[in-house]
């Protein structure tokens, strides 16, 4: 009898934890939500975008009502890459509707994170998307409240109103993810 309690108990708080980590991540400003101002250092990306690198601005004021798709990430890698092409490829399909996006890196100052943004940009092959470091926190502006837990966080808004919001886990960004990401573009692009 003692085995079948302590074993029952195991499996609650098996499924009990199961339950918690399938919870639905929160990050950054929910769908309805404004997206508000915070400043950022252009650290590498879209050259025609009238910003130098180096230069600090609201990159969110700078792009006013458009319909933007806002990243936060913490690293620059494969998958990563794979969604800016993606969105790189939305922007460039989209210019009468003046889409836009940007990546804002979180974790370091700009002066450390510009080599590799610029080697990001580069090996992703995006023409239209800029890289940020926001000046506010390690973590993004404060207001918008990035999960320490998103690895990576996708803000699609239009209007300065999220339409779409993406938090993401580590390992959560791969394939599956990037097709919504991109579908949901479609929210602020019709």
């Amino acid at each position: 009898m003692k085995v079948l309690t302590s074993l029952a108990a195991a499996i609650a708080m098996a499924v009990s934890m199961s339950a918690a980590s399938a919870a639905e991540l929160k990050s950054g400003p929910q769908v309805g939500e404004d997206v508000g101002p915070y400043y950022v250092t252009k650290v590498a990306g879209n050259s025609t975008d009238g910003v130098d690198v180096g230069k600090s601005l609201c990159y969110r004021c700078k792009l006013g009502s458009r319909p933007v798709v806002m990243i936060f990430a913490r690293k620059a890698d494969e998958n990563l890459a794979t969604l800016v092409k993606e969105l790189d490829k939305v922007v460039a399909d989209n210019t009468e509707k003046k889409a836009a996006s940007f990546v804002n890196m979180l974790g370091a100052e700009a002066d450390a994170q510009k080599p590799v943004c610029e080697k990001f940009i580069t090996e992703s092959g995006a023409k239209n998307i800029a890289v940020v470091v926001p000046n506010d926190n390690a973590n993004g502006p404060t207001d918008y409240k990035i999960s320490p837990d998103a690895e990576v966080t996708v803000l699609i808004y239009k209007g300065g109103v999220v339409a779409a919001n993406h938090a993401l886990a580590k390992g959560a960004l791969n394939k599956d993810a990037v097709k919504k990401i991109i579908a949901d573009t479609a929210t602020i692009l019709n």
